[in-house]
């Protein structure tokens, strides 16, 4: 019985958000940058392109923008076209302590920020 390894997109990722508890999103998030970051270069783009479906909650949906257009700027490439879509209207913290906002508010990358989405990058690395 053969089986075959296949990173997971954004597009899985996604779906899997939907089902999560709010502690589990982050444990999944990282996980997936794990595995992205482990992806050959020529491979990473490909797991951001399907659209991915909504996660029951919007903020977590412009994060999966705002993270697809970040991880392709660092590729420096554009973004997927489905990235430019999803926009909040009031600002997010996901970290919501007065040291994280502070941080996320000078540092958060720009893909973020232009979305409302205030995430300090080093939560956006894994060891």
């Amino acid at each position: 019985m053969s089986t075959s390894y296949r990173a997971a997109s954004l597009a899985d990722l996604a779906d899997w958000l939907a089902e999560a508890s709010e502690q589990e999103r982050w444990r999944l998030v990282a996980e997936f940058l794990e595995e992205y970051r482990h992806e050959p270069p020529g491979t990473r783009l490909g797991l951001l392109e399907s659209e991915p479906a909504g996660t029951g909650d919007e903020r977590w949906d412009v994060f999966l923008g705002a993270l697809a257009e970040h991880l392709a700027a660092l590729a420096d490439q554009a973004p997927p076209q489905w990235a430019g879509r999803r926009m909040l209207r009031s600002f997010w913290f996901p970290f919501n302590t007065r040291a994280a906002r502070a941080d996320a508010l000078v540092n958060a990358p720009a893909a973020f920020r232009r979305r409302g989405v205030f995430v300090a990058p080093q939560e956006l690395e894994v060891a």
